[in-house]
């Protein structure tokens, strides 16, 4: 069984940091793309970032700001979001594709207060 587990949200400050990581755990193997979705509340979900051996794409809003890291052998993705802005503020899930499966997170909530 496939699980992803997300740490490293919480609230911070209009201007600050934080950083996010997401760790695969079970039968998931031959991760070929990595990423990070974001839902705020009443909104669809959208992608932030995603990453592939390497190459990273970023959605307009953050780019400059986040940035995406990821070890395929290690299962393991994280997100470091600086200058923070209170349209921030989203649920962020992890997603890891496996021969075209996604697999998701729980979801971390992420605050940024003005």
């Amino acid at each position: 069984q496939v699980q992803l587990v997300e740490s490293g949200g919480g609230l911070a400050q209009v201007g600050g940091s934080l950083k996010l990581s997401c760790k695969a755990s079970g039968s998931i193997r031959g991760v070929n793309m990595m990423g990070w979705y974001r839902q705020a509340p009443g909104k669809q979900r959208e992608l932030v970032a995603q990453f592939s051996y390497g190459d990273a794409t970023y959605a307009p809003s953050v780019r400059g700001r986040f940035t995406i890291s990821g070890d395929h052998a290690k299962r393991t993705v994280d997100l470091q979001m600086n200058s923070l802005k209170p349209e921030d503020t989203a649920v962020y899930f992890c997603l890891q594709r496996s021969r075209e499966v996604d697999y998701w997170g729980q979801g971390t909530q992420v605050t940024v207060a003005s």
